[in-house]
């Protein structure tokens, strides 16, 4: 009698079916439906339905086309297991969020905490590229940042499996970039109301995000929703309006160390 396949033995089957429980639950974090997903990756309800409940086995191709949709990275759908995603993460942390979340102080106090080094991403950035962000925008535009964000980020990986990393608030627009992030890294979402974001940068003593523009919060507040479903994919959630830099340290601490 032939040998029966992986794909049709037990460890086949357990293989799909988490499988099938990974992109449920990637789906779910992204805010779809069923039949929504089915329409944007252009596969039948049906089927999509038999691969989540691990009944079917996707092909390669059909995995690309899930990712595509739900925005991710297909490596995404293949981390199966935490125990596996867990190892390729290792004790690397990165804090995500907007402009006076708090990443930079809490990222200090936790790096200490944690005995590892600190890194901030933009500063990396502006190292690689010789230049101030400000002057990276003007000469090389948004595509250019992004690129140099890409290489950095790949740098700062190469440097070891662990350390806590500042990143920039807007790493969550571009996806491969924080899909990278997400599959490398424990992210841990900062989070806080605008009002908060705004009288943190004010109190910094920076006032330039506000200079001109009296409608500085409403921008902020939009620019927050319009962000919100991106930041929600961190793997941790913490409102730091509610905690001080101590707590939010505790608690990250108690997590990670």
């Amino acid at each position: 009698m032939p040998e029966q396949s992986r794909s049709q033995g037990r460890d086949g089957q357990d293989l799909l079916r988490d499988l099938g429980r990974r992109l449920r639950e990637v789906r779910e974090r992204a805010g779809l439906s069923l039949s929504e997903l089915a329409r944007l990756a252009e596969v039948s309800r049906r089927h999509l339905t038999e691969i989540e409940a691990g009944r079917a086995n996707p092909t390669v191709t059909r995995l690309v086309d899930l990712a595509q949709a739900l925005d991710v990275d297909p490596g995404e759908l293949l981390a199966l297991d935490s125990a596996r995603r867990g190892v390729a993460r290792g004790g690397r942390i990165a804090l995500v969020g907007l402009r006076g979340a708090g990443k930079s102080s809490v990222g200090r106090a936790l790096a200490l905490a944690l005995e590892v080094p600190f890194v901030e991403l933009d500063r990396r950035i502006e190292e690689l590229a010789g230049l101030p962000l400000a002057s990276i925008f003007e000469l090389h535009g948004a595509a250019g940042f992004r690129r140099l964000e890409a290489e950095a980020l790949e740098r700062v990986l190469s440097e070891g499996e662990r350390f806590v990393l500042a990143t920039g608030g807007s790493i969550v627009t571009s996806p491969a970039t924080f899909a990278r992030l997400r599959r490398t890294c424990h992210t841990v979402w900062l989070r806080a109301a605008p009002e908060t974001h705004y009288e943190r940068v004010v109190q910094q003593g920076d006032r330039r995000p506000m200079a001109g523009r009296p409608r500085a919060l409403d921008e902020l507040k939009a620019l927050l929703a319009e962000r919100d479903p991106l930041y929600e994919r961190c793997e941790v959630q913490i409102d730091t309006a509610q905690l001080d830099v101590a707590r939010v340290v505790a608690a990250l601490a108690a997590r990670f160390g």
